[in-house]
Formats: structure tokens, sequence, C-alpha cells
């Protein structure tokens, strides 16, 4: 492998290949110092040029240049910073100082090339050539900035700035691709920047012309993986592999392969051959390089540009520079485009806006408020019902539970259930004067509830302080049976399985309203009111009596399409929710026959969803009441779980509703009416308004349309205007030369 004609005095372990002009690249700093010095007079001048001399032994006198410093030295020679004595310009001079029999073919191949390439502006410019000199040497001009590798010590660029320089290097390439020469050596050190920034392509000591066959060496991690053989033939591709490598290292911080491993295994091998071979291998094995892909800012059009610039079979990427440099330029082009994109949809709705009639707009509101008013007095009609039925419900259950904590607090009651202690120690069985007494107020009571037109209870019974129900009327199976898994039994706000109850369960100590439970004799869903029954000396609970009653039976007194006979059920409707849970408790379409054909699953899921739960919960807690201190909530877009889970014909389900609370029950009393029918008179109003959208669309479309021809045609002249530009300086830079003038059409 052969070493560069020169290199930095710092190299880096991964350079296979570290050609001339890098000497002057990592000294940037000093020249923008020296260029920010105050104008000298010529005495001081020349002052300041001796005492900043380099103290080594300079190479040869160049005449009318003063050496000031040197700036690298390299395989092949040195690099030094001269300033001309008549203007005071600094250049940089490359002596060929080692190896005199090569000297010659080196300083001949690098000269030539910057030579053919002086007129672009993009490739660091040739001064002049000191053949007779020994040693020799060639001047070029000096870049205060220095090397693009020094940058990219600190860190990425950003992706705006990486671009730019990339195409700047491209239009060199293609400058050079165009005159016949090959760089073959493209990496962040052969590329200076000048005092703007602006990039200059160097070291062109690897080029090769494009019709020679003698291969030449890059330097690792972004020499392309066809270009590291000894026999390969050059290829334009090999400098767009190098373009992709430099674009990756600017974009992601680091060259594409190359980590601290692989660094390692090349270092290890000994021979040329053998780096050349494992390099290959790393670059075709090794996964496809994707640091770049997380950079911020980056687009898919650019990520795969580099991709397709590393792609390690040369027939899958672009076939030249100029390849890249069009991807390039059609890219920006696109992303230029994109506010003249969105100028051409909102610039349309704006003249779509403008154009709607006024008239169109105060209907618009007259209908929105008309919806409103009718949303409004329809859910004020909703929530008095369901103020008027939670007071009823209250009430109802309320008379329920006071009858029975009378009863359960009378002496005669607690004393037939404790029994009298007999002398010979013995419990006397009263049971039958029990259950003769609890059948005698039980009939009372039904016959008050009979003369005042009011639903009858479904049963009363009574269970032991174990739960084992002793009595019940009507009479039924369920005698004898342990129910302390039941909540009326418990109070624990849920109901047990039965092989699965908890021991020490015990009785309620309070009264109580349980949750709702399904009825093991009747099979319906059933409500109990429960009291506790003490002892005489209330030390003790003896057992508990309830009385059940089902839910559908306790709302029939409130509203008659409770039972489904209503011509309007569908319509409007009244229920109830258990708010502990959302569970619904009551529906008119949950009857007994209804809810034994529904499954588990099924009747698990006739619960509130959770948008209207969390509404529940919050209008729970607010502190606006109404006149009768009763708080009430109201929504507009209400969904009934029960028509959820029992419509299958697809039914609108969305309800004007009326919540409000029954008293400490945990129960929730809900009106409703589906908004559809309420909102009925608008309907009409709302078809004509579809009517006249239509026309509006169309209308919109057409003025899409014509915004987007003229959009089209400034796009179509501007890129006509930068043709006509570009293919102008070309001529004016190159004269007419056919092989770039693709590339300067497309720049």
């Amino acid at each position: 492998m052969n070493d560069s004609d020169s290199q930095q005095s710092t190299r880096k372990p991964g350079d296979v290949q570290n050609s001339g002009g890098q000497e002057q690249k990592n000294q940037g700093s000093e020249a923008e110092t020296a260029e920010k010095t105050l104008v000298q007079s010529p005495e001081e001048q020349a002052r300041a040029a001796h005492l900043s001399k380099d103290r080594q032994l300079l190479p040869a006198k160049v005449p009318g240049y003063v050496l000031m410093r040197s700036l690298g030295e390299g395989s092949y020679g040195s690099v030094w910073l001269a300033q001309e004595e008549n203007t005071g310009k600094y250049v940089a001079i490359k002596f060929y100082t080692y190896r005199r029999g090569l000297d010659w073919s080196l300083l001949n191949r690098e000269v030539e090339k910057l030579a053919d390439l002086y007129t672009s502006r993009h490739i660091i410019s040739l001064q002049g050539v000191g053949w007779n000199s020994d040693p020799p040497y060639y001047m070029m001009e000096y870049l205060e900035n220095g090397s693009l590798s020094s940058f990219l010590e600190s860190g990425p660029l950003p992706v705006s700035e990486a671009v730019r320089i990339a195409k700047t290097v491209l239009l060199a390439l293609v400058h050079a691709h165009g005159r016949g020469i090959l760089h073959c050596d493209l990496k962040p050190a052969n590329i200076l920047l000048d005092a703007n920034f602006e990039p200059r392509l160097c070291d062109f000591g690897q080029s090769r012309l494009s019709d020679e066959q003698s291969p030449s060496l890059g330097t690792l991690y972004y020499m392309a993986p066809e270009q590291a053989d000894l026999q390969a033939v050059p290829d334009s591709r090999w400098d767009v592999y190098a373009l992709g490598a430099l674009l990756y290292h600017m974009l992601s911080g680091n060259a594409p392969y190359r980590t601290p491993e692989n660094e390692q295994t090349l270092r290890s091998l000994n021979t040329i051959d053998e780096k050349l071979q494992a390099y290959r291998d790393l670059i075709r094995n090794s996964p496809r390089p994707a640091e770049h892909r997380k950079v911020s800012g980056m687009d898919r059009r650019l990520i795969d540009i580099v991709d397709r610039c590393l792609e390690t079979d040369p027939q899958k990427r672009f076939p030249n520079a100029q390849a890249v440099l069009t991807s390039l330029v059609q890219r920006e082009q696109q992303r230029a485009r994109r506010p003249l994109i969105a100028l051409g949809i909102i610039g349309p709705l704006l003249v779509i806006i403008g154009l709607i009639p006024v008239a169109g707009a105060v209907v618009n509101k007259m209908v929105s408020q008309f919806r409103n008013n009718l949303t409004h007095r329809a859910l004020i009609g909703d929530s008095i019902s369901a103020s008027l039925l939670s007071q009823n419900m209250e009430r109802e259950l309320q008379d329920r539970k006071d009858q029975l904590v009378d009863l359960s607090e009378r002496t005669l009651l607690r004393s037939l259930m404790q029994g009298d202690q007999e002398e010979d120690g013995e419990i006397k069985n009263r049971y039958p004067e029990l259950f003769s007494y609890l059948l005698q107020e039980k009939t009372l009571v039904d016959e008050k509830r009979a003369e005042l037109g009011r639903e009858q209870d479904t049963s009363w019974f009574l269970t032991d302080d174990k739960g084992t129900q002793i009595w019940r009327d009507p009479s039924g199976p369920t005698i004898g049976q342990d129910f302390s898994y039941r909540d009326y039994f418990h109070g624990h706000g849920t109901e047990y399985d039965k092989d699965e109850i908890p021991e020490g369960i015990e009785p309620i100590k309070e009264p109580y309203i349980c949750q709702v439970f399904m009825s093991d004799a009747t099979h319906q869903w059933m409500v109990a009111v429960a009291v506790p029954v003490w002892d005489l000396k209330h030390e003790k609970v003896l057992g508990v009596l309830s009385r059940t009653t089902h839910l559908d039976q306790l709302l029939s007194g409130f509203d008659e399409s409770i039972n489904g006979d209503s011509e309007i059920v569908g319509d409007r409707k009244i229920a109830l929710i258990d708010n502990r849970d959302g569970k619904m408790l009551a529906h008119p379409r949950m009857t007994s026959d209804t809810l034994r054909s529904l499954t588990r699953e099924e009747v698990d899921q006739l619960v509130l969803t959770d948008k209207d739960f969390e509404k529940l919960q919050l209008f729970r807690k607010e502190k606006n009441k109404t006149q009768s201190g009763r708080l009430t909530a109201k929504v507009d877009d209400y969904q009934d779980p029960v028509e959820t889970v029992l419509s299958k014909e697809g039914l609108d389900n969305v309800w004007l509703a009326a919540f409000s609370p029954i008293g400490t029950t945990g129960w929730t009393a809900v009106v409703q009416e589906r908004r559809s029918m309420a909102l009925k008179p608008v309907a009409e109003m709302r078809n004509w308004l579809i009517q006249y959208g239509c026309i509006v669309l169309v209308t919109s479309c057409l003025l899409i349309f014509t915004v987007w021809y003229f959009v089209m045609r400034v796009l179509t002249e501007r890129r006509v205007w930068d043709w006509s530009r570009h293919h102008s300086d070309k001529r004016t830079e190159q004269g007419s030369t056919t092989a770039s003038w693709p590339s300067q059409k497309q720049s």
C-alpha cells in the first residue's frame, strides 16, 4: 500500500492514504489570526515575518515569498505558509523533499490535475510551480479555516450545513469528472474551508484519469469496498461512495463502520493485502450504518440518498456524482415547494370562507340556536322528571325501611326471636308464634299498600344470625338455605360466591338497602331492604328481617313505558343506575325473559361507559342545585348500555338524559329520551344545509383547481429560470464543454 505524498503531523490510525494538501488543513486558526492582524508598515511586516519564521530548516528559498512557518510534515515533504513580499498575500507551498525518485511523478500528477481544474471555484487553486527548484514545489491558495475534519472533531454538523457542504463538494466532483479526473480519496481532511466557510476540494495526489487502469487506494472507512483492491480499475462510483461516507460523517459525527473494534482488527494485520481483504469483508458483512437515521431533522429522501451512496454493490449505487447532485437538488426543490403546497391548501380555504354568503352564516347561527334551545328545553323537562322520580323512589324506599325498622324494634318480635330460658336450662321454641306474628304484620302492610294503590312486595323473609332463612312469605323452597353470602345479610356491598363465603361473617348492624341480586326463586333482578333484629338487651343481632321487590315493579308506578307496552317505548325511558359501579339496576327492556336470554358476559356489559360514568361522578360532586335543593345533572350525549347490548338493528343510541341521586341509597334515577327524536324539528333545516354544503364543495374544487394551475405555472417558470441562469454561468466559466453541462443545469 503506497503512502501519500504528504500527511498531517497527527495522523489518524484509520487512514490508508493521506494525500497532499493536508498539512495546511488544521492550521485554520493561525491563518484566521493572521488575517485579522492590523495593517503594518513594510518595515513592521518584514520584522514580523522574520520573527514568525519557523526555527526548522527551510527546505528552499522561493523568489518573491517569505516562508513563515511549517504547516506540517508528510511522507513526501512538507507544507509551509508563505507570504508574498509585494502584496502580503498568504499561500501554502508544498515541497517534495523526500524520496526524490518519486518527486517528479508525484508532483507531475498533482500539479497536472490542479492545473486542469483551475476553472472551478470549488477546487483549491494552483498559484505556481517550482519545477527547477531543489526540492521542487508547487504553490496553492491558503485557506484560513483549515480542513473540515478539524470541525468534525467537535461533533456532527446540522443537517442543512452538511447538505450545503455536500452539494459544493459534488459540484467540484462533477467538474472533475467532466474533465475525466476521478479524485479517489475524498474525505473530510481533503476538504478545506475558506474565510466564509465555503468548502474547497484539494489533494489530487491519488486521483486517476477515467480511462486509467492503475489502482488507487483511498482512506479506510471512506474508500469503497471494491476500491480496496490492488487490481481495481478506477470508477466514478468510488467517489460516490466516499461522498456518502463524508455526508454520513457530517450528519452522525463518525465515519460509517468506524468502531474501536474494527480499527483494532485492521491494526492487528501486517500486510497490505490482509488489511484490504479484511476491510472488504468488514464493509460487505457488517450491518448497514444507521446512525444518520436518528439525527434530528433528517427526512426520508435524504436518508435514501445516503443509503444509496453507501451501497456495497456498485451496481446499486448512484452511477456518478451528477446523479447524487441531481437527487439533492430535487430534494431541495421538493422542500421548497412545501410552503407553496400549504398556500395552495390554506389559500383556497380562505377564499371559500370569504365566499360564504352572510345569509348562510345567519341561517347557521339560527339553526344552531334553535337546536340548543330545543336541547335545553328537553333537558329541563327531563331534569324535573328525574328529580320527581328520585323523590318518589326515596320516599318509597324510606317507607319500606321505616316499616321494617318499626317492626324489628318491637319487644314481642325480639322476644319471640330470642326465646325464653326455662328452668331446666332448655330454650323454648317460639318459631310458630314468630312466623304467625310476622305473617300477620306483613298482611297488614300489604292491605295498607293496596288501599294506597302502591306496588306489593315480592317477598318478606327472616334469616337467623348465621344467614339461614327460617321464614318466608310467600313460602318457597328457599327456607332452610344459607343466604349469608347475600349482601342484604352482611352489608359488605358485594355478593359472595356460595362456595367462598368468608369465615366469621356477621349480619348487618344497621338498616341497609342492598346491592341488586338475581333471585334464586324468581331468577329476576331484585333489591332487598333489610334491618337487623337485636336481642332484648341490644347486645347481639339475632337475625335479619328483609323485604324484597323486583326492580321493574319498583318503577312501574312512575312511568308506563317501564312495562314495555308504550308506543313510544323506544324514545323515552326511565331507569335506575347504581352510582357505585355504574351498573344498570332497572330499565324498560330489562324484563325477566330478556335477562334469562342473556349470557353472563352480556349481563356484565349492562353498565355505563367509562365516559358517562366519569360524568356521573363529576356531577355528583357539583354544588349547583335546583330550587328543590336536589342535585341534578344533564347530558346531551348519553350512551344507553342496555340499548347497546340488546339492539341488533343498529338504532341511534345517543340520548338526552337527566340524572338525580336517590337519597343515600347509592342509586341514581335516569330520565332519557332519544336525541334524534327530540331534535327532529331541526332535521329539515339540516338537510338544506347539506345541499348548500355540496354547492360550496363544488365551488371549492373549482377554486383549488384554479389556484393550483397558477402555482404549477410558477413552479415551471422557476425551473426554467434556474436552468437558464446556471447554464449561462457554466458557459462563462468553462465554455461549451458538453460533458459537464447537465451538472450545471441541475446545480
